[in-house]
């Protein structure tokens, strides 16, 4: 017998075990000690399926039933309601620019501007893979920390733990900038913190001590299994110590011989923090000496390593470490260890910390050092970068004793 509004109204658990009231076409009113639901049920392909149709009272016994034959009608022409019903969220929550991928992408855009090239481009790309496939068409406000947290283990599964911590800290911002504009009202990435366990920092293999070092920049001069580029382009990373992006999309306009300067762009430091203040790399004689040789080979192009198959890119990022391995300094020496290397001998020379961490392009954590650590220390700079090219001269010819190039 159909389902009559009284008999809605009047429907109980009975002695706390939830009760089904079936009205009639597979609508049933599911009774439990926390509500009173409506259900249909349905066949679809061979799979047996329900679809919630809302809550009694607030979806009377009429609206069910209107909602209920709306489904049948799907069913009937080859459609599967639940399905169809998805559609429809998904194009109104993305229409509506409420949907955490819409959020995520208007946060990103504003951020972009204080960040550069290579962390906006990192930061989307990790969403675009890890995010936005699993949760970007939720809406912002209905994405819970447990749906939240498998993404993540997703992430953290394949061995990225790295990636599934810094994912929760991108999601918390985008989560604080959801709540700013209105949009959410809590933010399911703060519940999260300490449920992903962030890896234990690997720091790139790098040679510190100065007799291995000089055995190092001996093989170096003598290996036959790389291209002159790539040799010259190691030798200018291990003078210089900046990092594989300055490194490589460097340009020939960037570089003053006589000034004795290469003028990194903001834009492409990784601390430039939206500055527009470039990145000062005092050229020491050895390393001028390298970008002659260099200008022998790539010259003619705008780029100071260019993809020698031709086009507008440049060396790939692969190539120095390629080398090193070829070398025999797997695990032993990488690029972006030229600058624990360089650190850590100019450290031991006397160097000044300012100094070093200025050249490193290293953050003041201290915020309030910061502030006032207006001086670039230039003139010490190109000093130290002359010492340094003095000692690697020394080390590649078996000298370890070398003058400090200081001022009085």
């Amino acid at each position: 017998m159909p389902l009559t509004d009284l008999a809605c109204r009047r429907a109980k658990t009975v002695d706390g075990t939830s009760v089904k009231l079936a009205d009639d076409k597979g609508l049933y009113l599911l009774v439990k000690s926390s509500g009173r639901y409506w259900r249909w049920d349905y066949r679809f392909g061979e799979k047996r399926k329900t679809m919630a149709l809302g809550v009694y009272p607030e979806v009377g016994l009429a609206q069910a039933r209107a909602d209920r034959d709306k489904a049948r009608k799907l069913l009937a022409s080859g459609n599967d309601p639940m399905a169809d019903r998805k559609v429809d969220k998904l194009v109104r929550v993305t229409a509506s620019g409420n949907s955490f991928k819409s959020v995520a992408v208007e946060w990103h855009t504003g951020q972009s501007v204080r960040w550069a090239p290579i962390t906006a481009s990192k930061t989307l790309k990790h969403m675009e893979t890890d995010l936005f496939p699993v949760i970007g068409h939720r809406l912002v406000s209905e994405v819970t920390p447990p749906e939240l947290l498998a993404t993540l283990r997703r992430v953290q599964a394949r061995g990225a733990t790295y990636t599934a911590t810094r994912l929760r800290e991108i999601c918390g911002q985008v989560f604080r900038y959801a709540i700013a504009t209105g949009r959410a009202t809590y933010n399911p990435a703060a519940d999260l913190v300490g449920a992903i366990i962030p890896a234990k920092v690997q720091h790139r293999p790098a040679i510190t001590e100065k007799r291995p070092f000089g055995q190092f920049l001996r093989d170096l001069t003598a290996f036959q299994g790389a291209d002159d580029l790539t040799k010259i382009a190691t030798r200018l990373a291990l003078l210089t110590f900046v990092r594989s992006q300055e490194l490589r999309f460097a340009k020939w306009e960037e570089v003053d011989i006589e000034a004795r300067e290469w003028r990194i762009p903001a834009g492409r430091m990784k601390m430039a923090k939206g500055s527009n203040q470039a990145h000062v790399v005092p050229l020491s004689a050895a390393t001028i000496r390298a970008l002659e040789a260099l200008r022998e080979i790539t010259g003619w192009h705008t780029s100071l390593f260019p993809n020698m198959y031709g086009g507008d890119k440049f060396m790939s990022e692969n190539t120095i470490g390629r080398m090193l391995i070829r070398l025999g300094y797997q695990h032993r020496q990488t690029l972006h260890g030229f600058r624990a290397s360089a650190r850590s001998l100019l450290s031991e020379r006397g160097w000044s910390v300012a100094a070093l961490e200025r050249q490193l392009d290293h953050s003041e954590r201290s915020k309030v050092v910061a502030a006032y650590a207006r001086s670039e220390h230039l003139e010490e700079r190109r000093r130290m970068m002359e010492d340094w090219g003095s000692l690697v001269d020394a080390l590649e010819a078996g000298d370890n004793v070398v003058p400090l190039a200081r001022a009085a």
